[in-house]
């Protein structure tokens, strides 16, 4: 018979606890995930990241058999949101999706307590937003040079709107002042819908925007395209130019929207949700309806998009720096 003393069982006992917690730990990082996921975008509801997240949301839903939970955090630009995610636990659970402002331009522009190229871990990029150069019909031009001659005729008389300072589109604007060599004034104005109506009341004369929030002013020839920032004309806008092709190389730069999570989450986690939404990204459903926001699916992988986030900023950062522009 064999014989077992206190001690023995007690030590068996804690051994049968311990591969009972760590069995319980590796299942909990292998079934990720395993509740409901929150998702942080910081900026108010009804914006072009919104609307990309709730497009993808249904196939994301699928893909990671959990609901997500999406939360608008406005505020500072996008900083009040995207800290709270700093913030949070990096267990998967809470994470961010913002533009590129919030990932590459917002910490040149004013005081944060985080830098989100070393905050953040990057998920993927979930969108492409393409710019369309815009100018009143009362401008006689139908194409950037044109634009450029008659700014240079009109030489300090001009404005140009923005949906708000620090906004990619207001530094788009200043980075193409600086390689056209023309002046005229900015106009901030608090998102889209208010700098639409003041493009179209030629209160502005030129306005660089997401095809969305122009599309049926361009069809009904209250506004007119001059130039896309993409690098390929868009199927939505296939007689507009490219940048590219309009001699402004350096202006080829899209607005985009991406995902990321804390600093510490896992690579196990990470790579469940990049592969969710490169598998969302790819229906054709979803393509469609990107089409019709006037957005375009990324192409990146994540391994590029990572790659390019500290280029991007060092790029904006030149932009700010050059044009002496600050958030008061």
């Amino acid at each position: 018979m064999i014989r077992c003393n206190r001690r023995q069982i007690l030590r068996a006992g804690m051994a049968a606890s311990l591969a009972g917690f760590h069995a319980r730990t590796a299942r909990s990082q292998t079934h990720y995930p395993q509740r409901p996921i929150r998702v942080i975008v910081p900026f108010a509801a009804g914006g072009v990241g919104d609307a990309a997240i709730r497009v993808l949301a249904p196939r994301l839903e699928q893909k990671l058999a959990q609901k997500l939970v999406i939360e608008s955090k406005p505020g500072a630009a996008g900083s009040i949101g995207t800290l709270e995610v700093v913030r949070a636990e990096a267990d998967g659970y809470t994470i961010l999706v913002a533009a590129a402002g919030n990932f590459v331009i917002n910490q040149f522009l004013m005081k944060m307590p985080f830098d989100p190229l070393t905050a953040l871990t990057p998920v993927a990029k979930v969108a492409e937003i393409p710019i369309v150069f815009c100018s009143n019909p009362s401008v006689q031009a139908h194409d950037l040079a044109q634009f450029v001659a008659y700014a240079r005729a009109h030489r300090g008389k001009l404005n140009y709107g923005s949906p708000g300072n620090g906004s990619v589109n207001h530094l788009l604007v200043e980075n193409f002042k600086r390689v056209a060599d023309i002046e005229i004034a900015h106009i901030p104005y608090r998102g889209s819908p208010p700098a639409t109506l003041a493009a179209v009341a030629n209160e502005i004369q030129l306005y660089a925007i997401g095809l969305a929030a122009v599309a049926g002013h361009l069809k009904e020839g209250k506004l007119t395209a001059l130039a896309v920032t993409a690098n390929q004309r868009l199927p939505m806008l296939p007689e507009v130019p490219t940048v590219i092709e309009a001699g402004f190389p350096s202006l080829a730069i899209s607005n985009w929207w991406g995902m990321a999570a804390p600093k510490q989450t896992s690579d196990a986690v990470i790579g469940v949700l990049n592969q969710a939404i490169v598998e969302a990204l790819s229906d054709t459903t979803v393509v469609e309806r990107f089409a019709a926001l006037g957005m375009l699916v990324p192409t990146q992988t994540r391994e590029q998009f990572v790659a390019s986030l500290s280029a991007e900023a060092d790029l904006w950062s030149q932009i700010i720096q050059r044009g002496k522009i600050v958030i008061e």
